[in-house]
């Protein structure tokens, strides 16, 4: 099966300067980058995609047993690097794909030249020196729950993850990307998120990367960011004004313009 078709790849901006790979989290797809992605296609060559599994990508490609692990999306990345055949390109990562990111980047170092992760979490699960904002019991829990009822678990869950209750129209968005997921595939994907660790992998991290936080993120608080700058050496932390676990959506100016300045920065 084409990796364009399989993945639901679309290629925008630019053709001149570095290549941006936009990667969407948790329940979420490429359609979440709409109001970034036009910013960075002015500078960039802008690829966005679905995991499989998600969006618009072909649900026959799915498999229980690649996507049960991290190592299933980040093989997702490598694909449709390789189908575009790109180089040193620039990965920004959302959330779990943040850390898709690293991953895709050890496997296929040719392919992602640096990195951009936002609200990025290495681990959910609070341990003594490190705080990745659940505790064991509460994973269990928000597992449990999204298990026996996803549609409903979504509807509580998503305006709770995006913040902003001022705005209650970005909880509306987040819980309608969630329900059009399958449910099936949202419980493997959800478990592959909420129960990895991938803290050591950090520590393989050599390319230039950013990272991209929000003041106030109820999944990934400020001292999940502060852990994982600790852990890349050379890294840069950037802490936008903002509210909730996606500044994609809710500050997608200030988002963009971070991105912006970290890529030109690498020429």
């Amino acid at each position: 099966m084409a990796v364009r078709h399989r993945n639901n790849v679309r290629v925008v901006g630019t053709e001149d300067g570095p290549t941006v790979v936009l990667a969407h989290g948790f329940g979420c797809d490429q359609n979440l980058w709409r109001l970034v992605a036009p910013v960075l296609a002015e500078h960039f060559r802008v690829v966005l995609f679905d995991y499989v599994g998600s969006g618009r990508s072909d649900l026959r490609a799915w498999q229980e047993e690649r996507y049960a692990t991290l190592d299933g999306y980040a093989q997702d990345v490598v694909d449709v690097c390789e189908e575009l055949e790109l180089r040193n390109a620039v990965f920004v990562g959302h959330s779990v794909s943040a850390m898709v990111g690293v991953l895709a980047a050890a496997a296929a170092p040719s392919r992602l030249g640096s990195l951009v992760m936002v609200c990025p979490s290495p681990s959910y699960i609070d341990e003594e020196g490190y705080r990745g904002g659940f505790s064991a019991a509460d994973i269990d829990e928000l597992l449990e729950s999204l298990e026996a009822n996803y549609l409903g678990w979504s509807a509580t869950m998503a305006p709770v993850i995006m913040g902003n209750p001022e705005r209650p129209e970005l909880g509306e968005e987040l819980t309608n990307s969630f329900c059009a997921t399958d449910p099936d595939i949202a419980r493997v994907f959800a478990r592959a998120t909420f129960l990895s660790d991938t803290r050591q992998d950090l520590t393989s991290v050599t390319v230039p990367t950013l990272i991209v936080e929000c003041d106030q993120d109820v999944i990934a608080p400020r001292e999940v960011g502060a852990y994982v700058h600790a852990a890349i050496p050379g890294s840069r932390l950037v802490t936008l004004a903002a509210t909730g676990h996606c500044p994609q959506l809710s500050t997608p100016e200030a988002t963009a313009q971070a991105i912006i300045a970290f890529v030109k920065d690498l020429a």
